[in-house]
């Protein structure tokens, strides 16, 4: 059986591929997809989330928008500088899309959840603001939904907004909180693993040769390759942060180290605020359990994700399912 899932997105390069790949994969079900401020501004997300799906036949896909900032308030910031002004790596792409929802993120995460019981994987893979929103009108969503699986966060690895915080949970550390603290399955794919994970320039020309999708996705990633050349690998490659948070649910992604550990998120204004502190002093001893530990952190997983979901969309020629 399909894997239900409902993403929550900041729909960027990373969640443009991230959307595809729920969209197209077999084995997964995509019952909606909400956006929320984060790599780019609401509107601009759900536009861009409207595009994407428009490209793999999702057009009955409901997407509903979300929080525009952060869940205390305060100045919301984005990553145009990673995204392209659009969002969609500069290409200023002008089809129009259809409208969205008439149901806020939040509304529509309690929905599904409901409808599902017990089915429903929630993959935010942007600022956790939706999410902890949905926590708040509905307090027993926990019960509800299969488990939560983020891309967010870094254990033993550097940040890379601050030197301990990742963009994600960086932007809203204090829905991150509750979102960590509520009593639910997590998955967090963080910066361990997504920085792993490689599109390389060899992937970019194979998606430039395949479908409609696979040209638009090529196009989208040069942008963003080349922000990652200049900042981050010195060559031309990025991450594809997003999709591994979609493979986890699935479990379509090969794990090979994933402990079950506490963790918290630093909500205080100093050097370590947004730090996802995760409890891995167990290292030396095959992490063993630790009572009450609801949070499978991915440590090392199968590179070869990038393949195969590379392979997948560069293969499309339709609509999906």
């Amino acid at each position: 059986m399909a894997t239900k899932i409902l993403l929550d997105c900041d729909t960027g390069v990373d969640d443009a591929m991230a959307i595809m790949y729920a969209a197209l994969h077999p084995e997964i079900e995509l019952l909606g997809v909400g956006t929320v401020w984060g790599n780019v501004e609401v509107p601009l997300a759900t536009r861009n989330t409207l595009r994407v799906l428009g490209l793999v036949g999702g057009d009955t896909i409901p997407v509903a928008p979300g929080a525009a900032g952060p869940l205390a308030g305060g100045p919301a910031s984005f990553a145009h500088h990673v995204h392209g002004d659009d969002g969609q790596g500069n290409i200023h792409d002008g089809v129009a899309v259809r409208s969205p929802a008439g149901i806020s993120a939040a509304q529509q995460i309690v929905e599904l959840a409901r409808k599902h019981p017990g089915q429903l994987w929630l993959v935010p893979v942007g600022p956790l603001t939706n999410v902890a929103a949905a926590l708040a009108l509905d307090p027993e969503l926990p019960r509800l939904v299969a488990g939560v699986s983020l891309m967010g966060g870094a254990a033993g690895c550097p940040g890379n907004v601050t030197p301990v915080a990742e963009a994600n949970i960086h932007k809203d550390p204090d829905a991150a909180a509750a979102v960590f603290r509520a009593p639910w399955r997590i998955v967090m794919a963080g910066l361990d693993v997504t920085t792993t994970v490689l599109l390389t320039a060899a992937h970019r020309e194979r998606l430039a040769a395949g479908g409609e999708a696979g040209r638009y996705l090529a196009r989208i990633l040069q942008h963003y390759g080349e922000y990652y050349r200049d900042e981050v690998f010195g060559e031309w490659a990025c991450c594809m942060h997003d999709t591994l948070a979609v493979a986890a649910a699935a479990g379509t992604l090969a794990v090979r180290l994933a402990p079950v550990v506490h963790v918290e998120v630093d909500t205080s204004d100093g050097p370590a605020r947004g730090q996802t502190i995760a409890d891995l002093r167990g290292a030396h001893r095959g992490y063993p359990e630790q009572p009450g530990a609801h949070t499978t952190v991915l440590l090392e997983v199968d590179p070869r994700l990038a393949e195969e979901a590379v392979e997948l969309i560069a293969a499309h020629r339709g609509s999906a399912r």
